[in-house]
C-alpha cells in the first residue's frame, strides 16, 4: 500500500488532500509540525510527502535534507500558500519533485501525485536490481542504512565508466571505496593506480605524472611511462585533488576531457585510457567560490558522488567494526582471538569518534597491545584519554561551569572539538548560542560541522525546535 504524508497545519487542506489521495486508493497520514514530521517519517516508510513551508515551528524547506536521506528516501512536492520563486529553486536543489501552490487545481495536484508515484515504482524496480549481493567489499564492514547507500552507489559506480568523486571526513575510508568501485568494475583486471595530491611535490609533478623521454634531463637515463599511463586500462585514483595546485588543475583538466598528454621531451601525445575516481575531505563547492579550484574541473570529476558518513551516524556499525580490527590485530600478531567483557562496546558506544574508522582501528591495535597476554578486553584497555571523554560526557547534575568549556562568542568551533573539552551537560548551551550566533541553517552546519538531519536530531535531543531564520 503507498503511504503519503502531509506535512501542513491547515487543517482544511488536509482534509482536501485526504479525500482526493484516498480516492486514488492510497493510504494517508498528516501532522501539522517539523517536530511531529521528523519523528512519523522515523517511524514509517512514505512514498511521498507533500511539505508545506511555512509551518508553526519553522520553515518546511529546512528538513528537506532530512526528508531525502536513504537510499529510498520518499519523494518530496511542496505545497505552499504563498509561492516564491528563491523558495522554488531552494526546493528543487535540495531535491524536492516540485513546487506547487495551494490554488492549483485537484486535477493538476492529482496528475503530480500520479506522476510521482510511478516514478517511485520505476526507481524501486531499479534500485532492487542493483542491490548489494555480491560486491567485494575487503576491509569495508557495517550494514548501517548510510553504509548500504554508499555501497549501492559503489555497485552504481562499478556498473559505468562515470568519473566519481568520493567525499567524507578523514578517516571514513575513501580509499577503500575507491578500491571496490575499480575491484567490482570491468577494469578490474588492469591496475588501480593511486595518486595522492597532498604528496605530489610542485617542481616533480608532470614528470611523475606523465613521464618523460630519455634524456631529457641530466639523469634521465631510460624513458618513463609516468602514472597516468599506468593507469591505461585500468583506474586513476586522485586521493586528496583538492590539494593539486591551480596550475595542475588546469593541466589535469585537459587530461580528463582528451585522455591524451605528452610526456616531457616528447613531441607527440599519447593516450591513456583510465577511469578516474577523486576524493577529499574538503567542500569543493566552497573552494571554487573562494577561487580555490576550478569550477570546470569540479564538473568533469563529479558525474557520480559517494559521500560516506561519519562513524557516528553508522548505526550499529562501531560493533561489528571493533571486532574486525580485534581479530586483526590479534591474527597480526599471532594471538588467539579475545573476548570482550560487555561493558567494552557500551564505552565504544558512547564515543564520538572524531576520528571515524581510522581512529578505532587505531584504537583497537592499542586494546591489543594492551591485552597482549589476556584472554578477555575490557574498558580498562582502552586508551585513557577516550575513557575519560565518556566518563565526562555521562556526568550528570551538579557540574560547575568550567573556564575550558569557554569561547569566544564570536568564534564558536565545531561540535567535536567542543565535546573533547566538555561533558555533554553544556552541550545544549553551546546549542543555543550556534542558533543566535548562526545567520541561517547552513551557515550553523558549517560552524558546528554537522549535516543538517545531524543538527535537526541534536536539537531534537536536547528539546530544542528548529530555528525560523532560513
Amino acid at each position: 500500500m503507498v503511504k503519503i504524508l502531509a506535512i501542513d497545519d491547515d487543517d482544511i487542506f488536509c482534509y482536501a488532500i485526504k479525500r482526493l489521495v484516498r480516492s486514488l486508493g492510497h493510504e494517508f497520514f498528516d501532522v501539522p509540525t517539523i517536530a511531529d514530521a521528523l519523528k512519523i517519517v522515523c517511524e514509517n516508510e512514505f512514498d511521498l510527502v507533500l511539505l508545506d513551508v511555512g509551518l508553526p515551528d519553522g520553515n518546511g524547506l529546512d528538513i528537506l535534507p532530512a526528508l531525502k536521506e536513504g537510499a529510498l528516501s520518499p519523494e518530496v512536492v511542496i505545497i505552499t500558500g504563498a509561492g516564491d520563486v528563491q523558495g522554488a529553486q531552494l526546493a528543487i536543489e535540495n531535491g524536492a519533485w516540485d513546487y506547487i501552490e495551494k490554488t492549483d487545481s485537484t486535477k493538476k495536484i492529482s496528475l503530480i501525485i500520479t506522476r510521482v508515484l510511478q516514478y517511485r515504482a520505476e526507481r524501486k524496480k531499479s534500485l532492487d536490481s542493483l542491490q548489494v549481493k555480491y560486491l567485494k567489499r575487503e576491509s569495508i564492514i557495517g550494514t548501517s542504512p548510510k553504509m548500504k547507500l554508499s555501497l549501492d552507489l559503489v555497485a552504481k559506480a562499478a556498473a559505468c565508466d562515470a568519473n566519481v568523486l568520493i567525499t567524507g571526513e578523514t578517516g571514513t575510508g575513501k580509499e577503500l571505496f575507491a578500491n571496490a568501485i575499480h575491484v567490482n568494475s570491468p577494469r578490474a583486471s588492469h591496475d588501480l593506480v593511486t595518486i595522492d595530491c597532498a604528496a605530489l611535490p610542485e617542481n616533480l609533478a608532470e614528470n611523475l605524472l606523465f613521464g618523460h623521454k630519455k634524456g631529457v634531463y641530466t639523469g634521465a637515463d631510460g624513458n618513463s611511462c609516468g602514472l597516468i599511463k599506468m593507469a591505461d586500462g585500468g583506474s586513476l585514483f586522485l586521493d586528496e585533488i583538492a590539494e593539486l595546485s591551480l596550475p595542475l588543475q588546469k593541466t589535469f583538466l585537459r587530461v580528463l576531457q582528451e585522455r591524451k598528454f605528452r610526456p616531457l621531451g616528447e613531441v607527440k601525445e599519447i593516450k591513456s585510457d583510465f577511469r578516474l575516481i577523486a576524493a577529499t575531505n574538503k567542500n569543493l563547492d566552497t573552494m571554487v567560490e573562494k577561487g580555490q579550484f576550478r569550477k570546470d574541473l569540479l564538473f568533469r570529476i563529479r558525474s557520480l558522488r559517494i559521500q560516506l558518513p561519519r562513524l557516528c551516524e553508522r548505526d550499529g556499525d562501531i560493533k561489528k567494526l571493533a571486532r574486525y580490527y580485534l581479530d586483526f590485530f590479534c591474527d597480526k600478531l599471532m594471538r588467539d582471538s579475545k573476548g570482550v567483557s560487555s561493558d567494552f562496546f557500551d564505552v565504544l558506544n558512547g564515543y564520538f569518534w572524531p576520528g571515524n574508522v581510522r581512529e578505532l582501528s587505531n584504537t583497537m591495535e592499542h586494546v591489543v597491545m594492551a591485552a597482549l597476554n589476556e584472554p578477555t578486553v575490557f574498558p580498562t584497555h582502552l586508551p585513557q584519554r577516550l575513557r575519560l571523554h565518556v566518563v565526562k560526557s555521562n556526568l550528570t547534575g551538579g557540574q560547575k561551569e568550567s573556564p575550558a568549556w569557554k569561547y569566544p562568542k564570536d568564534k564558536i568551533p565545531p561540535l567535536a572539538e567542543f565535546r573533547e573539552l566538555v561533558n555533554l551537560n553544556h552541550e545544549k548551551k553551546y546549542l543555543m548560542d550556534l542558533m543566535n550566533q548562526a545567520p541561517c541553517i547552513k551557515q550553523a552546519c558549517i560552524t558546528s560541522g554537522l549535516s543538517r538531519s545531524r543538527l535537526y536530531a541534536i536539537l531534537k535531543t536536547h528539546g530544542m525546535s528548529l530555528p525560523k531564520k532560513g
